[in-house]
């Protein structure tokens, strides 16, 4: 992934994040956070992962209704973002955060001596830990012992990178502007 690919992943983000809060006015879609988008390097089509919070049946009402509603913020990016093309944009469900919440829970559980609660894993990919008993054999110690520290290194002395009349960083010619600062992705005026 390209430096502009990023800029032009967050930039999408935050855009169509704004255009689902402000313009989109379907009752269907409920409180929906986009929380990453994934540009093809031929910036043909993106994949925006949201997370949706709601009941299973109503995440698949608000997926289908933003799946409904993209075309419409595609062309409104299109007034938003210079860009040649506005890639076509995938609505994915993004999980990670239930999952994220799942292992936090079974942490907290295995760590208070109890058994995971068993919960209805349907659409779960993570499997469930299962407490361990102690085994003949099993060590108490420590298993990994902490490798003893580096010593501290001299800093070196001498005439430094810059210093040579050169431009910042020891680079000579553009005076600190490269290339990515000149193209930067900017945003229309409204």
């Amino acid at each position: 992934m390209t430096q502009r690919t990023q800029k032009i992943d967050e930039l999408l983000r935050q855009e169509i994040g704004q255009a689902l809060e402000r313009e989109v006015t379907d009752p269907r879609i409920g409180f929906v956070t986009v929380t990453n988008v994934e540009t093809a390097p031929d910036l043909s089509r993106a994949r925006v992962w949201v997370s949706i919070i709601g009941s299973e049946a109503e995440r698949k009402q608000t997926l289908m209704a933003l799946r409904g509603a993209m075309p419409f913020i595609r062309r409104g990016l299109g007034s938003k973002i210079r860009l040649r093309r506005i890639p076509e944009l995938d609505v994915r469900l993004d999980d990670s955060i239930e999952r994220g919440t799942r292992v936090l829970q079974i942490i907290n559980e295995l760590e208070a001596g109890r058994t995971p609660e068993a919960i209805d894993a349907r659409g779960e990919s993570l499997p469930t830990p299962v407490a361990r008993l102690p085994h003949e054999g099993d060590t108490v110690e420590d298993p990994l012992p902490i490798p003893p520290a580096e010593p501290a290194r001299r800093p070196r002395t001498g005439v430094r990178r810059g210093e040579h009349g050169r431009g910042p960083g020891g680079h000579g010619g553009h005076g600190g502007q490269g290339r990515s600062e000149k193209t930067a992705l900017r945003r229309r005026p409204k």
